[in-house]
């Protein structure tokens, strides 16, 4: 992709999103996050009926009198974006590629951030981090974060969800809004995401696209794993070979489901054939 192309197809994903966040929260973003921090704003002397756990001891001492510390909400919060770049992102069978579904949403959240004064850092990952954007604000960061979503080649094809989470507990100090952007194909971030939950407010967007429910009956076809390479003939008008990957796949599904639930982690499921826009509102409206 040229540099005049890249810019021109920024440009259509900033017009399209920027509308999209404002339908989608409606001036109610700050609400839809829950678990802000209180941030020290000042002293005062302690009134009959305060919390006796809020008495500055320094100043009581220093004052020889009781003072109490008063806090203010964080208006301000910072935003990570955890992108799953890995090679099964490149697959959709309906209205566009799961990647694709991907970077609208990203841009999506990332234009709500700023509309709203907040900050924004990007990890993009297979199965290692691949890239990572420190939080900052303004247009021409976000503008940054596109560019860099439209125009990332992935260096790895698998994927590690547990290592982008790991990375996340260590690069976020501070408390933030995580989304998880991936289908979460990958095994074994269980101890991950409870950690990273702990610290954070995580939410996972499953990204899936109707062609994974079942396989059709088109008789002998070569398929090829995405995060593999590999190739293998498989036998699609077998019952028993769909039966099995249907199980599989329901099994999956709902071991993801147990993950997120045991993790306290609020999950929604995005497939690239249905509008979000609703999906996306309806969920955040429910956390206000």
């Amino acid at each position: 992709m040229d540099s005049n192309e890249l810019i021109r197809k920024v440009r259509r994903i900033e017009i399209r999103t920027k509308a999209l966040s404002h339908q989608i929260f409606q001036g109610q973003y700050h609400s839809a996050f829950k678990g802000l921090g209180m941030a020290f704003s000042e002293v005062r002397q302690y009134d009959y009926g305060d919390d006796v756990r809020f008495i500055d001891w320094n100043v009581t001492a220093r004052f020889n009198q009781p003072y109490v510390k008063i806090f203010e909400e964080e208006r301000e919060l910072t935003v990570a974006l955890l992108i799953d770049v890995s090679g099964s992102n490149k697959f959709g069978t309906r209205h566009e590629l799961k990647a694709d579904l991907i970077t609208e949403l990203a841009a999506v959240l990332s234009f709500s951030a700023i509309f709203n004064n907040d900050k924004v850092g990007v990890i993009f990952f297979s199965n290692k981090v691949e890239k990572f954007i420190p939080p900052k604000k303004g247009r021409s960061h976000i503008l940054r974060i596109i560019s860099e979503l439209v125009s990332h080649e992935p260096t790895c094809i698998q994927t590690n969800v547990g290592e982008a989470l790991r990375y996340l507990t260590n690069a976020i100090k501070k408390k933030c809004t995580a989304f998880v952007m991936s289908d979460f194909l990958d095994s074994g971030f269980e101890q991950a995401i409870r950690i990273a939950a702990n610290k954070h407010d995580l939410v996972a967007l499953n990204i899936m696209d109707r062609g994974e429910d079942a396989i059709p009956d088109l008789g002998l076809l070569n398929l090829s794993d995405p995060e593999t390479g590999q190739f293998f003939l498989a036998d699609t008008s077998s019952e028993r070979f769909r039966a099995q990957y249907q199980q599989w796949w329901q099994q999956k599904r709902a071991k993801n489901s147990e993950i997120f639930k045991k993790a306290g982690v609020n999950a929604i499921n995005l497939h690239t054939d249905r509008d979000y826009v609703k999906s996306l509102t309806e969920f955040f409206q429910a956390r206000i």
